[in-house]
Order: structure tokens, then C-alpha cells, then sequence
């Protein structure tokens, strides 16, 4: 019986972490297919980031972490400027960031399971992207409730939905 401190050495199944990553982006763009366009700049925390700059700041992290771990991963990306928030360049740069972090999985997997400048592991940081990832979908949940614009409960419970998206 294993407890609380024992590493038990179990094959990493790369496929299924790739998929898990594939997972989270996609609810990610569901929620932002969900957010009506107006909403994106008009729904805000108060003295937070709006709506749009959540979804921005989720790229921008992942391309922070591109550039320590996996540079060249990076070309073709562009970090998203204070008011570049329009659904399209959203969703256009979501998903060129979540292929590139792909290939930083897929990179770490093959050569030691290891990220660069990240401990302990290449599941321990698809763990805490998504947690990072699930943190501002719930900002931008609160965000729209609170500015009078809540989502259906369709969407609030869809991003659950792991099994199905």
C-alpha cells in the first residue's frame, strides 16, 4: 500500500498528458466562444484585468514560460498588448500558444520529463498551467457575474465537461 511519501515509478503515458493539455485549451475556448464580444473590454474585477485581458494574460504567461523553457517554440507567437483583447485574436492566439506548449510537452517527454526552469516534472507543469488556467476562467466567471453579464448555466457547468470536450 503506498502512502503519502512513497514515488511509486509508473510509466508516464505521454499521449494522455497531451491530451489532458489539449483538454484544458479547449475549455478554454469554450468559455471565450461563450463570452459575448461586448463583454470581453466591459466586464471586469474591480481594479482587475476585463474579461479579454484575462484570456490575454493566460496567452502571455504561456509565452513566458515558452521563452525560458523552449525559445524557439516562440517564433511566430506574439505577446498581446494592454487592449489587444478581440475575440478573434483570442481565440487566432489561445490556440497557436496552446500548440506550442504542446511541442514543449512533447520535447520534455522525449528527452528526461523535465521542463526547463520548472520542478519537479513535465505533469507537474501541465498540473499548474491548468490550475494557472482555471484560476482566470474563474476570475472572468466572477468578472462577467459581477458586471451584470453572468454566463448560462450551460457554460458554468460545461467547463466540467472534461469528458466531452
Amino acid at each position: 500500500m503506498l502512502n503519502l511519501y512513497d514515488k511509486p515509478n509508473f510509466p508516464m503515458d505521454a499521449q494522455q498528458l497531451i491530451d489532458t493539455w489539449r483538454i484544458n485549451n479547449r475549455i478554454n475556448l469554450y468559455l471565450l466562444d461563450a463570452v459575448p464580444d461586448e463583454h470581453l473590454a466591459d466586464a471586469l474585477l474591480s481594479k482587475g484585468r476585463n474579461v479579454g485581458e484575462q484570456f490575454a494574460h493566460i496567452h502571455n504567461v504561456r509565452l513566458m514560460w515558452l521563452k525560458a523553457a523552449m525559445p524557439e517554440a516562440l517564433r511566430g507567437l506574439a505577446k498581446l498588448e494592454k487592449g489587444q483583447s478581440g475575440k478573434k485574436l483570442l481565440l487566432d492566439s489561445l490556440t497557436s500558444s496552446s500548440i506550442a506548449i504542446e511541442r514543449l510537452l512533447t520535447f520534455a517527454v522525449e528527452n528526461g520529463g523535465r521542463v526547463k526552469g520548472f520542478k519537479p516534472h513535465v505533469t507537474g507543469f501541465v498540473g499548474y498551467m491548468t490550475a494557472h488556467e482555471a484560476h482566470h476562467r474563474s476570475q472572468i466567471f466572477i468578472a462577467l457575474k459581477q458586471s451584470g453579464h453572468p454566463l448560462d448555466k450551460k457554460v458554468l457547468y460545461g467547463i466540467w465537461e472534461w469528458g466531452s470536450r
